[in-house]
């Protein structure tokens, strides 16, 4: 009787797409694998038990289950295009243009061909299903590339790839299904698609206007910060509607144009509005994807044939191979990289529901194997999640583009103190890189050889435009305590807590924040910017078995204390308060040390 409830439900939905996202976190494996398996567990298999299922969409949610899918998809594609600077394009805009200009028709044509003879589906159905298999799933790119170490050109190309193809597959599919259901008297491609292209210029247009006209709207100061969320949020859903009504599926471009803009303009509440959207984009994709799979009742799953895996096989290593590598053919992108790309394209949740949307439609409309695109998109969703999601590591690694390790050091923060730092490390032989929003603070950095990154840094780690993967370390060392605080709070998830310290607060701090504070004795960055300036420094010691960390320790006079320690492995582990450190024999200890005192005068020669 409780699972009667719609209430219960709602709330169920939540728990299992979160939950699954939770222990996909735990055990590094990609969410949507696990949110499908629990949708389906949820739908079919529970049906088995319960009269009906526990979750039935059809049945819950009746003719608002469609409008759902459709709110949802769009705000998540509109969260991607937040994702998307220009600036990204400096290393992947020749790739990312050749996979859209070339890429589509090739993967169009090769998909279609893929459908026809390997799935023995229709002409026209298969026109259909593969122009909507040339979406690559921001859903599943944006959750598989946190977990990946491979160079910055990769992850942009399949970033951009998988956000700028989905609307131009939504809209290959209304081209397509307008050609088939066309009835009038005028019916051929060339009017066909001048009306499909003119509704797509008219939403791309609605989108830019909408972004330019908010973020002109913010920065004059004509809505207050506490409603500029909730009317994006509207805005987004409205300027879809819009659309949509006018065409369907050309709203998917007005949002997409519409992320793009609000990225790429100056705006003091943009990195409010990415983390609110990023967390609605992680509500949305977990809930669709426990409905989805909890739509498929047995008939559905029954109507998977055996030819449908000649089709699946055909796409893994025929279709996308072959796109990629033509489309990139002579491009600046090295051959192993696109080798990587062309193995890469997991389906999500737009193929699904795009899918489903025009299966419906065409069924209806009485197009012969309509009825088999629903259990064929959710075995493509499920092949190539299963396929590339648990591969994507071995190949990056057989192709030699994978990073070895965590082994380089970031510090946040470019004064003095950690600029003198980063040269005792480097010297070590561990590569350092210094964070900071000013260009002037980071002049002492780059004078000093050092790896420098201009941008703030949870702004930049949030966009993905820097990847923490490279880091074994990351110490958090700027003049303002909640900053560093905030940095710890924030990126010790993603990092990993025992892989991040900051400097200690100051006594008086009103914010005393989370994270291990640096050094022993609690120092904070003015104390230590002043024991700079009287002239302290780093020193590097090697432990051996005679002189060990406690003769070491005997011997540290007026106020020094060891900082890091470098193991043999070249791993270093922080002095931090209340956390202990093994030394042994073949370590090296980095510690900060006052200057030595100065020899007193000899004594002048006595008179005769």
């Amino acid at each position: 009787m409780m699972f009667e409830s719609l209430i219960v439900k709602i709330a169920l939905i939540g728990v299992l797409g979160i939950g699954a996202q939770w222990l996909a976190w735990r055990i590094g494996k990609p969410a949507i694998g696990l949110m499908l398996i629990a949708g389906f567990l949820a739908g079919p298999v529970s049906a088995l038990v319960v009269p009906g299922g526990i979750i039935n969409p059809g049945r819950d949610f009746g003719v608002l289950m469609g409008p759902i899918i459709k709110l949802a998809v769009a705000v998540i594609l509109f969260e991607g295009g937040l994702s998307l600077n220009f600036r990204d394009l400096r290393l992947a805009g020749g790739p990312v243009l050749r996979l859209t200009i070339l890429g589509v028709p090739i993967g169009w044509a090769l998909g279609t061909a893929a459908a026809y003879y390997g799935a023995g589906l229709s002409l026209p159905v298969s026109a259909l299903f593969g122009g909507i298999m040339v979406v690559t799933g921001p859903t599943v790119i944006g959750p598989l590339l946190r977990t990946l170490r491979v160079p910055a050109r990769v992850r942009n190309t399949l970033k951009w790839e998988g956000i700028v193809n989905d609307p131009i597959g939504a809209l290959l599919a209304v081209a397509i299904y307008a050609y088939v259901t066309y009835q009038g008297p005028d019916v051929g491609i060339l009017p066909i698609t001048a009306d499909v292209a003119a509704a797509s210029l008219v939403a791309g247009f609605t989108g830019a206007g909408l972004g330019f006209g908010l973020t002109w709207l913010f920065r004059h100061g004509l809505i207050p910060e506490y409603l500029k969320v909730p009317v994006v949020l509207v805005t987004v859903i409205a300027g879809f509607v819009a659309m949509d009504v006018m065409k369907h599926e050309t709203g998917l471009i007005t949002v997409t144009i519409m992320g793009i803009v609000i990225a790429n303009q100056p705006l003091l509440s943009g990195h409010a509005l990415r983390r609110f959207k990023e967390d609605l984009a992680v509500l949305l994709v977990s809930g669709v994807f426990i409905l989805m799979p909890a739509t498929l009742d047995w008939g559905v799953v029954s109507a998977f044939k055996a030819r449908f895996l000649v089709f699946l096989v055909l796409l893994l290593f025929c279709v996308r191979p072959l796109t990629v590598l033509i489309s990139l053919l002579g491009s600046s992108m090295p051959w192993r990289e696109r080798l990587f790309v062309a193995w890469i394209a997991p389906r999500g949740v737009v193929a699904v529901a795009i899918t489903g949307l025009f299966a419906i439609r065409m069924t209806e409309f009485g197009v012969p194997d309509a009825d088999a695109l629903i259990p064929l998109s959710f075995g493509v969703v499920v092949a190539t999640i299963i396929a590339h999601g648990f591969s994507a590591k071995w190949v990056a690694q057989r192709l030699g583009i994978w990073s070895s390790g965590r082994d380089g050091v970031m510090i946040v923060g470019a004064n003095d103190w950690t600029i003198e730092l980063g040269a005792t490390l480097q010297a070590a032989g561990i590569p350092v890189t210094i964070a900071d929003p000013s260009k002037f603070a980071l002049r002492a950095a780059r004078k000093r050889d050092i790896t420098v990154y201009r941008g703030d840094i949870l702004d930049e780690v949030t966009q993905d435009h820097l990847d923490l993967g490279q880091y074994q370390l990351l110490i958090a060392a700027t003049d303002n305590d909640a900053y560093n605080a905030l940095i710890s709070a924030d990126l010790g998830p993603e990092l990993g807590p025992d892989k991040i310290v900051r400097v200690a607060p100051n006594p008086d701090a009103a914010i005393k924040g989370r994270g291990r504070a640096l050094l022993e004795s609690g120092a904070p960055i003015d104390e230590l910017l002043n024991r700079q300036a009287a002239g302290w420094g780093f020193t590097r010691t090697k432990l051996t078995e005679k002189f060990g960390y406690a003769a070491y320790r005997k011997n540290l006079a007026g106020g020094g204390e060891p900082v890091l320690l470098l193991k043999g492995d070249q791993r270093l582990l922080p002095f931090a308060s209340n956390t202990g450190v093994t030394a042994e024999a073949g370590d090296t200890v980095i510690a900060y040390l006052a200057p030595a005192p100065a020899s007193p005068p000899a004594p002048a020669p006595a008179a005769d």
